[in-house]
């Protein structure tokens, strides 16, 4: 069986960063990824799909990555049940991320150490670099 997906989007907000009770590092963000059609009303719509990180990777993502930025995103998909405050079972379904690739450099005021594409194992995917403009950003 097939669990792999692979998703280009732009992060919404910044990651957040946190540490399990034995110090594993695990980043959370979102990506909104365009829908390769237009609505009724001529307008593209996006998908809001949420990225788990974990170790290392979370700390780099964490450090270089912000609003706006383009991603590759590499992993599986997950489905988790928990129960909400009022004691309802929902679910949440994200992407466990195996591997991210940076696709853009960061504006000025974000982390330099990052420009020109950090590579997390997709460089033989054959991804390269974007080059987009503030109008490009759907938020």
């Amino acid at each position: 069986m097939l669990n792999k997906i692979i998703l280009i989007g732009r992060l919404v907000k910044e990651p957040e960063l946190r540490y399990t009770p034995n110090g594993v590092a695990v980043a959370r963000f979102t990506i909104a990824v365009d829908r390769p059609f237009a609505n009724r009303q001529g307008e593209r719509e996006a998908d809001f799909i949420d990225i788990v990180v974990w170790q290392k990777q979370a700390e780099v993502c964490a450090q270089y990555l912000g609003k706006g930025r383009l991603v590759a995103v590499e992993g599986r998909l997950q489905i988790r049940s928990y129960d909400d405050s009022q004691g309802i079972r929902r679910k949440a379904a994200e992407v466990v991320a195996d591997q991210v690739r940076f696709l853009d450099r960061p504006r000025e005021g974000q982390a330099a150490a990052g420009a020109g594409g950090h590579d997390f194992g997709l460089a033989e995917s054959g991804y390269s670099e974007v080059n987009f403009s503030e109008d490009d950003i759907p938020f």
